[in-house]
């Protein structure tokens, strides 16, 4: 077995953003789960040792391959705001509260998720996929760095609840990186989830805990809601790029994005443009850019806004998104900001399964609300509807927001090649654009796709800026000429933090698998 940031095999590969997340993947499939099952159990075990990113209280979208079915599906497990929810009950304010209860709009689709992938796809039980979460939740792991990192970052927001400072901030000290950390509430919640199932979150014992936690403080969402949710499988978006066929959440996903920026790419000759080059970030930089106005239009729940797809994904519309790229000058385009943090995982089994996923409270901490004893911290996802009326993604009862999150997947002759995906809000078109024409257009394996150096736009992490930052290991004469055609370059340490985390899996024609993770994360590569 081979478990580093770089792992090749011809049985198996997992890769997630914590090395314990992974090896739980990999401890499902030698137990005899599938691909499906392992999914379930990094996803379970990553809302407990990456609880800064993600959790019970947060959403997920997935993208699952069954080798014998031959397709793409994608599940949307994000929720919908609550039907008494309207912007009527937050009159006076210019926009939704981004932290506590009355940021906690939206139903977590999470463990919904859990039970539709296993439950339609699965081999095991759901509480055998959440036994190392459990494990870990209850007798404690080693705080990773990232969530060291965050903590000390947000250790004044967690102090505003007494429930979340009292898991977070035990003694009311950060914790250090490494020393062992118990979620003793949280290890109970799942032991619950795993004997009465997805019914026991969302109309038993968990709902009422959640609902009573979010009453106490002024919360919206009511047990109706809770019961009332339902994710769905749905057909992917998809589109082409040299020969792949490419697959993509839809709607409410802005996964579409991605789609549009390699379709605009392909009227490229990127391989004969240098890789690193000043040709090659400014004309990634702009094609996002141009998917991004279409996006930001037409962007919400279909239910209440059909984004038009067959426009959008249209090789004559990519034709006209590539015509409008100058090769020399920078577009003046802004954007709105949002969330950046998020947990992206995929998993490959012997059999040729597959599922590329990924999962986010929104922030980092998500709403900052730890619900009564349940040790679940809950998504302020819902805090990016907006509250005018004639905005696309306006709030309204019963509606899910624009929503970052993007798994991805490409396929070549009908079987997938490439999974990849990352952490990073507005930076997730970006890095997924950056990433996979590394690996499809200039060779790279997915561990050097995914570290070399990053380039991010527009505004994020809170940033009230359109900066095109850089990392400083981008070459100086390519960063001059990016500032002279007009772009707002900052350059940016090594490895930054704000690049997120980024993860792939590649699946050559012999049915080798090769799996890399971020070095700018606690991730793990695991294959045999």
């Amino acid at each position: 077995m081979s478990t580093s940031r770089a792992a090749a095999g011809k049985r198996a590969m997992v890769v997630s953003p914590h090395y314990l997340a992974s090896e739980a993947g990999a401890e499902i499939l030698r137990r005899g789960g599938n691909a499906f099952d392992a999914a379930v159990a990094v996803s379970a075990c990553l809302g407990v040792v990456y609880p800064h990113m993600t959790g019970l209280g947060g959403d997920s979208f997935w993208l699952t391959y069954r080798a014998d079915e031959g397709r793409v599906r994608a599940y949307n497990g994000s929720g919908r705001s609550g039907a008494g929810v309207s912007r009527e009950r937050f009159a006076g304010l210019a926009a939704i509260p981004q932290r506590g209860a009355r940021s906690a709009i939206t139903v977590p689709g999470m463990v919904d998720a859990w039970a539709a992938v296993q439950g339609t796809y699965g081999k095991l039980a759901l509480a055998e996929a959440l036994a190392p979460a459990i494990r870990y939740a209850a007798e404690g792991f080693p705080l990773s760095p990232d969530q060291h990192f965050f903590t000390a970052k947000c250790k004044d927001m967690l102090g505003e609840y007494p429930d979340t400072a009292a898991i977070y901030l035990p003694g009311g000290a950060v914790p250090i990186a490494g020393d062992r950390f118990v979620q003793r509430q949280l290890a109970a919640t799942l032991r619950t989830l795993a004997e009465g199932g997805r019914r026991a979150f969302y109309e038993g014992e968990i709902a009422r805990e959640l609902v009573a936690g979010l009453r106490r403080s002024g919360g919206l969402l009511t047990e109706a809601d809770f019961a009332a949710h339902r994710g769905g499988w749905e057909e992917p978006a998809s589109g082409t790029y040299r020969g792949y066929t490419l697959y993509q959440a839809p709607p409410n996903s802005q996964g579409f994005a991605g789609i549009m920026a390699l379709q605009a790419l392909e009227r490229f000759d990127l391989a004969s443009i240098p890789h690193g080059s000043y040709g090659y970030y400014h004309r990634l930089v702009e094609a996002v850019k141009l998917a991004f106005i279409d996006r930001n239009r037409e962007l919400t729940d279909p239910d209440f806004h059909r984004a038009p797809l067959e426009r959008l994904l249209s090789q004559a519309y990519a034709d006209e998104l590539a015509g409008r790229i100058d090769p020399d000058r920078a577009m003046d385009f802004d954007s709105p900001p949002a969330g950046s943090d998020t947990a992206y995982a995929a998993v490959v089994d012997e059999e040729g399964h597959a599922v590329s996923f990924i999962q986010s409270l929104y922030f980092e901490f998500g709403s900052g609300f730890a619900a009564g004893r349940t040790g679940i911290l809950l998504q302020n996802r819902g805090s990016f509807f907006s509250l005018d009326p004639a905005h696309v993604n306006a709030l309204e009862p019963s509606k899910r927001t624009f929503h970052t999150l993007m798994p991805a997947m490409a396929c070549k002759d009908g079987r997938p090649r490439y999974l990849y995906g990352t952490q990073g809000g507005e930076g997730q078109p970006q890095t997924q654009t950056a990433v996979f024409t590394r690996m499809a257009d200039y060779g790279m394996a997915p561990h050097e796709a995914v570290a070399e150096p990053r380039w991010l736009w527009g505004r994020t992490w809170g940033e009230a800026t359109r900066e095109l930052k850089l990392e400083s290991r981008i070459d100086a004469e390519t960063v001059r000429r990016l500032a002279k055609a007009g772009h707002d370059v900052s350059v940016v340490e090594a490895y930054d933090y704000r690049m997120g985390h980024a993860h792939a899996i590649s699946i050559d024609d012999d049915g080798m698998r090769r799996g890399g993770t971020d070095p700018r994360c606690d991730g793990a590569a695991v294959g045999w």
